[in-house]
């Protein structure tokens, strides 16, 4: 009889921890049994590869799981190096003693893919077992072992005689629970779900007889068929050479990895090697998922490290700008916690971020330089995104960004870029200007517009809620200013437009002073102005706030009542203007109700409420009544 062993007391509260706090979800253990076997395969094919043994095959290298429902016992083998009593004692009974660290650090080789090296994966299985068996035999020796061990009872080691070369370890389950349910890694299907979720990738075949059902021959009668199944892909398409990848087998990846039913519209798969090693395969979706602009939207992307799936959001890796690229990297270099759920935040984990961020940025470049019609399809998704990111950086990516926003040209008819826009101006042109609405149709008969289109100047449609806040936070483009039409003077007009306009406003003084004084706080100022052309009136805002931006802050939640300061302006070639200074000489207590009119009918214009609609009409039905007595 074996002689029976304590877990050394740092071992046995390591042990303790492992099995309750280390680990997020008890399902984890089944990819860290897997991933060791791996290991140990791992090393018997390189050990076969450095010492010329012939009588290793890779094919009969495969990893077998079983499951007993009857005895309750889950069952893991591998066909790798194996442990003799030594490294059962080593590796088993000291918590925390990698021999894959170890094998790693011994031999440096790109033939080595050791997953597991924390030397903590083995002992997760005492999450779902009360009985952990593992029976091994060393490549080279004729004695197996045994090694057992019910976790806070310590272990036992035992010679086993005629023990095939590999390690078999068996658990045997825990009792159900109230709230744990350890038949479910007896099922047949969650077994197969868990290794596809997590293993897929481990490049050695995961075997399992499965049952299926099937139609017997010249018979319309079923039977249950027990088929040894290849549970695994083992060649992750992101390992594979991207010449040797069609169109339709990333299509089918990403549809089948992202829950998506329609076709990616750009994907990205790219290999970098350098201090930081990584694959990464991305897409960009066709369009947006329907919560992309509420909260429940997570970003990130899916982590592997060596082909084994870690963490499906990883959230640092994609910045906020691009949150709505999808996609995977698959790194070795990247630093994990010690239950390989979460990453540590470190350089590395950085560069990876800094260049997958880089290689986003110069694939939506290309797109827009050679396949605008998908770009543009693009933008219209999730441009509003990169808008945001422009926004919430307080325009520190800027020079990031500024060069993949789109904008509709009132001009062109279509929507262009600013570096676009700017090759195209005037000679005499100095600012970037551009005019705010809901929709093209309602901006294009803007009176503010008039004024600038005009001069034959390019006007920018902003019809985005986020547009003018952006547009602050950018300042400028190519050093040319943003200039919106309808906000402070557009200086556009000559010296002697200029002194003509000057004396228009001196030779009406006390007249544009009455309407002001009639309009009391509601308005900053009232003038006459060249910036119209047909209208009669408008509203331009002072500088600051601009009334766009107003209807956006008080259509939020928390609202603050905020106000653009108005200045209305009158257009002195109007028949309107001389009906007001007729007015004002023959009956000036009617200045008060003209006033009244021409604000409410520029509040209109612009798309803003006017306070009282119900004297908004009377006082038209009235001079309506008026003009026909």
């Amino acid at each position: 009889m074996a002689e029976k062993k304590q877990f050394k007391a740092e071992s046995k509260r390591l042990l303790d921890l492992m099995i309750n706090s280390i680990y997020t979800h008890k399902e984890i253990f089944l990819r860290e049994l897997i991933s060791n076997a791996s290991d140990a395969t791992d090393k018997l094919y390189y050990k076969a590869l450095t010492e010329n043994i012939s009588d290793i095959n890779k094919s009969d290298l495969t990893i077998d799981l079983a499951f007993d429902k009857e005895g309750r016992t889950l069952t893991v083998t591998d066909h790798g190096i194996g442990m003799n009593k030594e490294e059962l004692e080593e590796h088993l009974g000291t918590i925390a003693n990698s021999g894959s660290f170890k094998f790693k650090n011994e031999n440096e080789s790109d033939d080595i893919d050791i997953i597991g090296q924390f030397g903590v994966g083995f002992y997760s299985a005492f999450m779902v077992a009360k009985k952990v068996e593992v029976s091994s035999r060393a490549y080279g020796s004729d004695q197996g072992y045994t090694w057992v061990s019910e976790a806070s009872d310590g272990y036992e080691i035992f010679e086993t005689d005629n023990l095939p070369i590999g390690t078999t370890i068996k658990l045997y389950l825990k009792d159900n629970t109230e709230e744990e349910n350890y038949d479910e890694y007896l099922d047949q299907y969650h077994i197969e779900s868990l290794v596809k979720k997590y293993s897929d990738y481990v490049h050695y075949p995961i075997k399992m007889d499965v049952t299926t059902s099937k139609k017997k021959e010249d018979s319309d009668e079923y039977e249950d068929v027990v088929e040894n199944k290849t549970l695994n892909s083992m060649i992750p398409l992101w390992k594979r050479n991207k010449k040797d990848i069609k169109d339709e087998e990333y299509n089918e990846f990403y549809k089948d990895k992202f829950n998506d039913f329609s076709d990616p519209m750009k994907v990205i798969h790219t290999s970098v090697e350098g201090n930081v090693s990584y694959d990464a395969l991305l897409f960009i979706p066709s369009q947006p998922p329907m919560n992309f602009y509420s909260n429940d939207y997570e970003k990130g992307l899916q982590l592997y490290s060596r082909g084994v799936f870690i963490m499906d959001k990883a959230s640092d890796l994609i910045p906020e700008h691009f949150r709505f690229v999808k996609g995977l990297v698959d790194s070795q270099d990247l630093s994990l916690n010690i239950s390989r759920e979460m990453l540590q935040h470190d350089r590395q984990l950085k560069v990876i971020a800094d260049r997958i961020e880089k290689k986003i940025q110069s694939e939506l470049k290309n797109m827009l330089k050679k396949d605008r019609e998908t770009y543009e399809k693009f933008f219209k998704n999730f441009g509003l995104q990169l808008k945001f990111g422009i926004y919430q950086s307080y325009g520190m990516l800027k020079d990031k960004l500024q060069d993949l926003l789109l904008f509709y040209s009132g001009k062109e008819e279509k929507m262009i870029t600013l570096k676009e826009y700017v090759e195209n101006m005037k000679e005499e042109q100095t600012e970037i200007y551009f005019a705010s609405g809901e929709t093209k149709e309602k901006i294009s008969h803007l009176p503010q517009v008039e004024a600038v289109r005009d001069r034959d100047f390019d006007v920018l449609y902003m019809m985005d809620n986020v547009d003018e806040f952006m547009i602050q936070m950018m300042r400028d483009y190519d050093s040319k200013a943003f200039k919106n039409v309808a906000q402070g003077d557009l200086n556009l007009d000559s010296e002697e437009e200029k002194k003509e306009l000057e004396k228009i406003n001196e030779d009406n003084k006390s007249l544009l002073e009455s309407l002001k004084e009639a309009l009391k706080d509601k308005v900053v100022d009232v003038k006459v102005s060249n910036r119209l052309k047909s209208h009669p009136v408008c509203l331009v805002s002072d500088q600051g706030v601009s009334f766009e931006m107003e209807k956006v802050l008080n259509a939020m939640p928390d609202g603050q009542d905020v106000k653009a300061g108005r200045i209305l302006e009158i257009n002195p070639n109007h028949d309107i203007f001389k009906a007001i200074q007729n007015v004002y000489q023959n009956n000036a207590d009617k200045i008060k109700d003209y006033a009244s009119l021409l604000f409410d009918q520029a509040l209109l214009i612009e798309g803003l409420s006017i306070e009282d609609p119900v004297a908004f009409s009377n006082k038209i039905c009235e001079l309506m009544i008026e003009l026909n007595k």
